[in-house]
């Protein structure tokens, strides 16, 4: 098997963040408080790894498109859009709550902790299912710019 480089090492940084996610919210649990903010500033560097190597990716070599079966064309690409929202949404809230955390605002951290760490799980876990699909289940499409290879044409 002939993996692709930048996707396998810019996706194993989204699995590092959130498994770096899971140990925070044990740390804040256990009330470590200074093990939790080193922990997840250190998911929110592999995630920002993970989207300078996509971005960089994206723009001087292009995307990958969907090489797998046009039966389940339309299913991929409905599911990529749903990764690309939850990953979106994440990474918002994840920048909001390194920056709440770090100003002290934790009505606003402690609030929307759970809900982005949960959103974030599905982006990783939905950021691994688009990686086996365009790279181990099938082999990868054509290299093509961004929108063509999320919608397709």
């Amino acid at each position: 098997m002939n993996l692709p480089i930048l996707p396998t090492i810019s996706t194993s940084f989204i699995v590092i963040s959130a498994i770096l996610v899971a140990i925070g919210w044990y740390k804040i649990a256990k009330r470590d408080l200074e093990g939790h903010k080193k922990v997840m500033l250190a998911a929110g560097a592999s995630a920002l790894t993970f989207f300078i190597i996509y971005v960089s990716r994206t723009l001087f070599i292009g995307n990958t498109s969907f090489g797998g079966p046009d039966s389940i064309k339309l299913y991929y690409t409905i599911f990529l859009v749903f990764h690309i929202t939850l990953a979106t949404t994440g990474g918002v809230l994840g920048l909001i709550m390194i920056v709440s955390g770090l100003k002290d605002r934790l009505n606003i951290h402690r609030k929307l902790g759970p809900t982005t760490s949960i959103i974030w799980f599905f982006t990783a876990i939905t950021g691994v299912a688009v990686y086996l699909l365009l790279y181990v289940f099938y082999k990868g499409g054509e290299t093509t710019s961004v929108f063509k290879a999320i919608l397709g044409i």
